[in-house]
């Protein structure tokens, strides 16, 4: 299997993993041929990337930290929980708490796999699998740092809901913190609407309300909504904070510019800005919990030859192994490398 760029898929290949829709549903099924039909119409959906299947590398798999089944019934329930916040209802809270126990004990159980960002989004998934995503890289963050459960438990709903305020409507003026003097175009922001949604929960505690409302927070003041200074900022929204960017990162790209950014260049961005954004400890175990390099993607190495990556390190995200493929007449000449075992050959550039 191999993770390619839509624009680089050809008539005639086949799709290697399912693509799903908006409410959790298989859109199209692995192993569907791709015809110019189908890749006109996944490019009108805002596909940018897909995985291939690819006889030369039949063994290559993307290791899931979740299964499909689970990662679909989330899907589901965010679904449901938007349309609920749209139509100005309560969110079915204990659907998100039985999708959060689920998420964490198969989390538990694959703490030692990288997650990968590299889920098919098309325009209409795309919010849900972010949420998903962010989610499930909080989580392992907090699970790394060896938080217990009813912690795990607070940041993962507040990461899973920490965009919600962006289908809220206006806060009414009688709902306000007590206290609060801000001004009109602050409460604008989804990051306060989120909050005003989420502790008006009584089953949604006070700290996961505090990460919709903090995750565009800087440690050094320059954040959104209100400026927070980093004593100010609790350490589960500094987690989000973290993942959240990440993944706006690799699924839109750095604001100005018109592409995403591969996962090792957007950890690269978050690596430039800890201490000064992002927390140390965080992006400390966060660079740990992510893969730089997901299985399937094709690189060139330092020795000049081209790859694709094949396993991952634990703690060495950035020293995959690769196998290197050579045409030799009809067939190919194939070799497995194991970058943490061989310092000096280093990955140069991705291909997309």
């Amino acid at each position: 299997m191999r993770y390619k760029s839509l624009d680089n898929v050809n008539q005639g290949e086949k799709l290697g993993k399912n693509i799903l829709a908006d409410d959790g549903r298989i859109l199209l099924h692995k192993g569907v041929v791709l015809t110019v039909g189908l890749l006109t119409k996944l490019r009108m959906m805002g596909v940018h990337s897909l995985f291939i299947e690819d006889d030369r590398f039949p063994d290559i798999d993307h290791e899931e930290v979740i299964s499909e089944t689970t990662k679909r019934r989330a899907v589901q329930t965010l679904s449901e929980s938007i349309q609920y916040i749209q139509q100005d209802k309560p969110v079915n809270t204990k659907n998100v708490q039985e999708t959060v126990t689920t998420l964490l004990d198969e989390l538990m159980e694959n703490k030692d796999v990288l997650i990968a960002v590299t889920d098919i989004r098309t325009q209409s998934n795309a919010l849900f699998i972010h949420l998903l995503q962010v989610c499930l890289m909080s989580s392992m963050i907090g699970i790394q740092m060896g938080m217990n459960r009813s912690r795990l438990e607070e940041l993962a709903v507040g990461a899973l809901l920490h965009d919600a305020g962006k289908y809220a409507g206006p806060i009414p003026v009688r709902e306000l913190p007590q206290g609060y003097a801000g001004n009109e175009e602050e409460l604008k922001h989804h990051s306060w609407k989120g909050f005003n949604l989420l502790r008006k929960s009584s089953e949604i505690s006070t700290l996961s309300a505090h990460i919709a409302l903090a995750h565009h927070e800087h440690l050094d003041g320059t954040g959104a909504p209100r400026g927070m200074s980093e004593e100010d900022i609790h350490f589960l929204a500094k987690i989000v904070a973290v993942t959240n960017d990440y993944d706006r990162l690799t699924s839109e790209g750095e604001e100005g510019e018109d592409r995403q950014l591969f996962p090792h260049e957007a950890a690269e961005y978050i690596m430039s800005r800890t201490g000064e954004w992002y927390d140390h400890n965080v992006v400390w175990k966060f660079l740990r919990a992510v893969a730089f390099y997901p299985n399937g993607t094709q690189v060139k190495l330092s020795n000049n030859r081209t790859a694709v990556v094949t396993g991952q390190h634990k703690g060495l995200p950035q020293r995959p192994v690769v196998r290197t493929y050579e045409r030799d007449g009809e067939s190919f000449l194939y070799e497995e490398i194991d970058l943490a075992a061989n310092p000096t050959v280093f990955i140069t550039k991705v291909y997309e």
